[in-house]
């Protein structure tokens, strides 16, 4: 785990000491002598953690809380005291600290207590950041392409609308950016907006997500509880996949845009709800009504106003302007400082065909970031695009970066073997294989 670390102690030695050490423990660590200078260094650098004294030459560091966590409230702060002063303690943790700790009696706490207010900071970094786009709306569609500018136009217009919108195009070419654009654009913007993926549930699990249900009404169900249509009243409900409902939900899912009325699983009451809908899918859907796998009707009743999101091997001049967004989003995310990207990283990114577009796009960022070596982002980050040919003389040497490559980012998703193979674009019942193979955990 990297992070960023800002030590404020004016006992010169221990300040050297506790930098030695988090430095160890591959932290970067900047250290101040006074409250001043760490403010100054605040405004400079990007911090995660700060590790302060009480006991200041220039300010208390119970009151210097305050300040921090009023301009910085991502950063976690941990106080020092060589007196251990309860009063100061429940001061401090009301001001916004992590926790508080007296020298000497806690020194082997230390690094574990900084371990999880770092774990607790990046928490902190992604939900701002994850929040910022999502306020951003129509800022959050990156591109100067032709394409995409006339996706977004016509996005704009509709948005204003309370007309349904079925956004077409390829898996990962980032509809759900747009959908939320759009309502962000509505009148509906104060409102919920509320998305699933048709084709992430069963037909039992996805009818109860969107519709509801009474307690009793299946085996499990144990409370009631309120579904997606229910909580998208007053704003915009987004169904991803909606090419993959099953057939018996799309004649219910009909009923309720024709008349805002739903009746809930185990139910005899109708209910109502105002919302907007906007639909996606990357399937043909009037192919599928040839194939009789979606109603007629309900295509029409979706298709109201169609747009079609360009694929990325469609909108190239667009690449770099994405890769850049995502370096600096996982940069922040994985809290690295300086990263400096090679236009050799560009020029590689630029010979895919992205079948997967943004997203894999997006996918492939974050891996090269996980497998950079120092702060430097270059084609080498990238081995599944390298120039380099393999051949029976090199598998080994193959298999040896295989092997690294998953153990770096078995270590970046902590063990979660899910979240890895995500990463890996594998299955992971291969995952698991290849962990056997390489003899990994």
């Amino acid at each position: 785990m990297h992070g960023n670390i800002l030590i404020i102690d004016d006992e010169i030695k221990l300040l050297k000491l506790l930098g030695m050490i988090l430095s160890q423990e591959n932290f970067n660590v900047k250290e101040a002598s006074t409250a001043r200078s760490a403010l100054t260094m605040l405004e400079q650098h990007k911090f995660d953690i700060v590790l302060s004294d009480v006991r200041l030459p220039d300010a208390f560091g119970v009151d210097l809380v305050k300040s921090i966590k009023n301009k910085y409230p991502h950063l976690e702060i941990i106080l020092m005291t060589a007196f251990g002063n309860i009063t100061d303690a429940v001061q401090a943790m009301k001001n916004g600290a992590y926790d508080y700790l007296v020298k000497g009696d806690d020194n082997d706490k230390i690094i574990p207590l900084v371990y999880k207010a770092m774990e607790k900071a990046q928490d902190n970094a992604l939900r701002k950041a994850q929040k910022s786009t999502a306020q951003k709306g129509f800022e959050a569609i990156i591109g100067n392409s032709p394409l995409i500018q006339q996706a977004k136009k016509l996005a704009e217009k509709v948005a204003v609308t309370d007309a349904t919108v079925l956004l077409t195009g390829e898996t990962g070419t980032g509809k759900e950016v747009f959908a939320n654009a759009i309502h962000l654009g509505s009148d509906r913007k104060k409102n919920s907006f509320v998305a699933i993926n048709c084709s992430a549930f069963s037909k039992e699990i996805l009818e109860s997500e969107l519709f509801g249900h009474k307690a009793g009404a299946f085996t499990g169900a144990i409370k009631d509880k309120k579904g997606l249509i229910e909580e998208a009243h007053g704003g915009t409900l987004f169904l991803d996949e909606i090419g993959e409902m099953p057939i018996e939900l799309q004649a219910k899912l009909l009923r309720v845009l024709e008349t805002k009325e739903f009746i809930k699983m185990g139910e005899t009451k109708v209910s109502k709800s105002d919302f907007r809908l906007i639909a996606a899918t990357n399937r043909d859907l009037e192919e599928e009504i040839k194939h009789g796998n979606f109603r007629e009707d309900l295509y029409f009743r979706l298709n109201i106003f169609e747009l079609r999101l360009p694929a990325l091997r469609e909108r190239k001049e667009d690449l770099k302007a994405l890769a850049k967004n995502f370096v600096d989003v996982f940069a922040q995310k994985l809290h690295l400082a300086d990263v400096r990207v090679s236009p050799e990283y560009y020029k590689t990114l630029e010979k895919n065909d992205w079948k997967g577009n943004i997203r894999e796009l997006r996918n492939t960022v974050e891996r090269s970031l996980i497998l950079m070596n120092g702060h430097i982002l270059d084609a080498e980050s990238l081995p599944q695009y390298s120039e380099k040919t393999s051949s029976d003389t090199d598998s080994l040497s193959m298999k040896t970066l295989e092997k690294e490559h998953i153990q770096k980012v078995i270590q970046y998703t902590k063990g979660n073997k899910a979240e890895a193979a995500r990463l890996l674009e594998i299955g992971i019942a291969t995952l698991y294989r290849k962990l056997e193979e390489y003899q990994l955990r």
